[in-house]
């Protein structure tokens, strides 16, 4: 048989890797000539930046960046250099984890530091970029990122605007004469897995900088200064349409990168599975191991073990579809599993359950015992 393993972490247990590697020892052990393939699994959000890099065979390299606050940070990016790809997560360089709570304030934050690891990868030969733009800190439309990649952003008088959400109400025109030429020639993918528009009762004011801080007078002046800023982008670039679903996204970072850096919004978990190009295993698999901590009903709402199993239905609809969990509960019948099993062998507490060691033999176990019943059958 060919099995292919694809297993999303078991937040703070097992990484995907582990999961993997503990499922295919289950394979391994009752049925030994299997062809057993892993790949890591994530869905966009935290972690992606390790599981695309280490499952592309690239590494992770350290960058000194300016935080949410502006002060100087330590963040690490993925480089695959034969794919010449760079993997970022923007909330290590402006994450809302960065940020103290009693100094959380969107008016204060900036994006900057994702723009100088846009930069530096950019600088090591990097042209194909693969970003997660969850937990940001900011609501700043991409005005920092976008003033360390080179565009000038000045005020009537000429002056520089700066790079804070504060900066976004003085902006009264835009340059990019010290854009590198080379920033032209990248390709953007962003893994964003909301709809939200650029502004209004949906924007990214309304909905997300109440929770990095915002009042309800910041909230609303601060998408009515978006609000022109989209408007004198959108002449600025000459589009055709200001707002699209998706750019309300990281305090309107989906609207920058879409719109100056020409990048694609893409579902996060569809992101992930076309950059570790898992599709042409899954054509001609005869089974597929997924699962996370939890299956539940939001399982299918876009979750990574869903959408590989979707995924592998669509490319091979005689595969079978596995799905695993610390606990599962009643799933939707589109989630594209077969069936699901709980890894849980005997009643343990939860600190027990998620102990490596343990989890490692509950999930190598299950296997082997679903694997068995499978060859039994065949």
């Amino acid at each position: 048989m060919k099995i292919i393993v694809a297993i999303d972490s078991l937040k703070g247990s097992l990484t995907s890797f582990e999961a993997g590697a503990a499922a295919r020892d289950g394979i391994l052990s009752v049925s030994p000539k299997s062809d057993v393939k892993i790949f890591p699994l994530a869905d966009g959000g935290e972690g992606t930046c390790q599981t695309i890099t280490a499952g592309l065979g690239g590494e992770l390299k350290s960058v000194e960046v300016t935080d949410p606050l502006g002060k100087k940070i330590s963040a690490e990016f993925g480089e695959v250099p034969e794919k010449n790809l760079a993997v970022i997560e923007m909330a290590s360089a402006a994450g809302l984890t960065l940020v103290p709570e009693n100094l959380r304030n969107p008016l204060d934050t900036t994006t900057y530091g994702v723009g100088e690891m846009i930069l530096r990868a950019v600088r090591d030969g990097c042209r194909n970029f693969v970003i997660g733009i969850g937990g940001s800190a900011t609501n700043d439309c991409g005005l920092g990122m976008l003033t360390a990649l080179g565009y000038k952003f000045t005020d009537v008088d000429g002056k520089d605007c700066g790079i804070f959400g504060r900066d976004l109400k003085n902006i009264s025109a835009i340059d990019d004469a010290n854009v590198p030429a080379e920033l032209r020639d990248c390709t953007f993918r962003i893994a964003c897995d909301v709809t939200n528009p650029l502004t209004g009762d949906n924007g990214c004011s309304a909905v997300y900088a109440p929770q990095k801080g915002a009042t309800p007078e910041i909230v609303s002046t601060m998408d009515e200064w978006i609000k022109n800023f989209g408007e004198l982008s959108a002449k600025f670039l000459r589009l055709e349409k200001i707002s699209a679903a998706g750019d309300g996204a990281a305090g309107g970072l989906g609207f920058a990168f879409r719109t100056f850096l020409r990048g694609k919004l893409v579902a996060g978990v569809d992101l992930v599975l076309d950059a570790l190009d898992i599709a042409q295993d899954l054509k001609s698999a005869d089974v597929l191991f997924t699962g996370e901590g939890r299956l539940d009903f939001q399982t299918a709402q876009g979750k990574a073990p869903s959408g590989v199993a979707k995924l592998a239905k669509k490319l091979n609809p005689k595969i079978l579809t596995v799905g695993l969990g610390g606990s599962v509960e009643k799933i939707s019948d589109d989630a594209g599993l077969d069936s699901t099993f709980a890894i849980l062998r005997s009643p343990v507490s939860l600190s027990q359950a998620m102990q490596k060691n343990i989890a490692s033999k509950n999930i190598s176990e299950t296997v082997a015992n679903i694997v068995k019943l499978i060859e039994k059958l065949h």
